[in-house]
């Protein structure tokens, strides 16, 4: 659909298109005629000729796709027509065309050949944005910067501080897709019932020698009911989408015009407005939103198909196919758009310092209230800080002045806090510093362990 389009890549859209899904099959049934030749169960003559056949240019997805809504699987037409292939070439080998194997060994190992491709343009992307992240808290992460909590004001971070929050669960996402990958990325190969029992006394080195021509993990049984890896990696898709979503949100809220602290990247067009020359739209925060909404039902659905039928599901697995290459556009949908926009991310320091100063000074009413504690106690010192604020709102003034008035009609505190000190109560730059000095070690150790992983990317050959 074309607003499956709008929201992902074109590359991940390559990935997943129809013929390059039934190249993957033809990718599986070509390792299984090889395999066999190679272990002697069918002649070495017919493994070269299926193979050989096993072009995904001379098939028609859409006739698959028609026959197999007919039939109840896509690889029955396919298995067919590749049948009738061979035949042309060599009748004797046509007889041995996906000997032994079932229609869910080709669709689910075709869908992990594709989701292998999908997970290298994933992992490919956070060795992007984790970076560009990275950098904008180099150049930047020191400016004061506005914290809100439930949507409103609260007291002064840094704009480091804030990216260590964005940063860190990219980093540990990327590290989990690779444990998730590494488990879910296997052959699939059991036959009618899990046992592969029609390639007999072969059916050892057949999965062996399948496992090594598809660079795929040959696992201890067929997996077809057993669904927890895959849907493992699944999650962490889901929960990387919501990293992402969470990004694009602080995103979109600091590039608001009133607020003006961030800015996407713009120019030809991008962020445009169709009846507003003015607008400058957070485009990309809006896709990664997108994939944010959509991801948590794909994912809702991966589980739901988990409770599968005995040895082969009805339904169930057949969902989870249709769902899966969905969650992987989402999901690269969103990653390439933020990595796009972080390399151009604009930010404002100056605005975000008039932010803060707009705000009368109540955002440091918390360390005013800590500072009046020690004289007189924390209970009584957030009364008289909490009536200090009202006035201020009142009157339209800041709350360091009218502190300083009040400070001067108590006795118990005019001596002990001086103005001097009164005024570094109110300096943006000294909770901005400590909220750096926080954030510093946690952004060094994440740019160890970002370059760790963007070192050793264990997918890209696969692209």
């Amino acid at each position: 659909m074309i607003f499956d389009r709008f929201l992902a890549s074109p590359e991940v859209m390559q990935v997943l298109d129809e013929r390059a899904y039934v190249q993957a099959m033809l990718d599986f049934e070509a390792a299984l005629a090889r395999a066999q030749a190679a272990a002697g169960a069918i002649p070495a003559r017919a493994g070269e000729v299926i193979a050989a056949a096993c072009d995904a240019r001379q098939f028609d997805p859409e006739a698959l796709a028609i026959e197999g809504g007919r039939v109840g699987t896509v690889a029955i037409p396919l298995v067919k027509a590749l049948t009738a292939a061979v035949a042309e070439v060599d009748p004797e080998a046509a007889l041995v065309v996906h000997w032994g194997g079932t229609t869910q060994d080709v669709l689910d190992t075709a869908q992990v050949l594709v989701t292998r491709r999908a997970l290298a343009l994933i992992d490919r992307d956070l060795s992007l944005l984790i970076p560009a992240l990275l950098k904008l808290a180099s150049e930047h992460g020191d400016a004061p910067l506005l914290g809100r909590t439930l949507m409103q004001p609260a007291q002064v971070i840094s704009l480091g501080f804030k990216l260590a929050g964005w940063v860190a669960p990219l980093v540990r996402a990327q590290a989990r897709l690779r444990q998730a990958g590494a488990a879910a990325l296997q052959l699939q190969l059991g036959g009618a019932v899990g046992t592969r029992a029609a390639l007999g006394e072969h059916a050892d080195a057949v999965l062996a020698g399948m496992a090594q021509l598809l660079e795929l993990r040959a696992p201890p049984a067929a997996w077809h009911t057993q669904r927890d890896e895959l849907v493992a990696l699944g999650c962490e898709l889901g929960v990387l989408a919501g990293s992402l979503g969470k990004i694009a949100k602080d995103i979109s809220l600091m590039a608001q015009g009133e607020v003006g602290e961030l800015a996407e990247p713009s120019g030809g067009g991008r962020g445009g407005s169709s009846a507003m020359p003015h607008k400058r739209n957070p485009v990309a925060a809006m896709t990664a939103l997108a994939a944010a909404v959509r991801t948590p039902q794909r994912v809702a659905a991966l589980l739901a198909a988990m409770p599968q039928e005995h040895e082969r599901g009805l339904g169930n697995w057949q969902a989870e196919l249709a769902e899966f290459g969905g969650l992987l556009a989402s999901v690269h949908g969103a990653l390439a758009a933020l990595t796009l926009a972080a390399g151009g991310l604009q930010v404002f320091p100056d605005r975000m310092r008039r932010n803060i100063d707009a705000l009368q000074g109540l955002v440091f009413a918390e360390a005013l209230a800590m500072r009046v504690a020690r004289e007189i106690g924390k209970s009584e010192a957030h009364h008289w800080v909490e009536g200090l604020s009202r006035q201020t709102v009142a009157r339209g003034g800041h709350l360091r002045d009218v502190a300083l008035e009040a400070l001067a009609g108590e006795p118990r505190l005019r001596d002990r806090i001086s103005p001097e000190e009164l005024a570094a109560l109110f300096d943006a730059g000294a909770p901005a510093r400590h909220a750096s000095a926080l954030a510093a070690p946690q952004l060094a150790a994440l740019a160890t362990h970002a370059d760790e992983l963007r070192r050793d990317p264990p997918w890209q050959r696969h692209l």
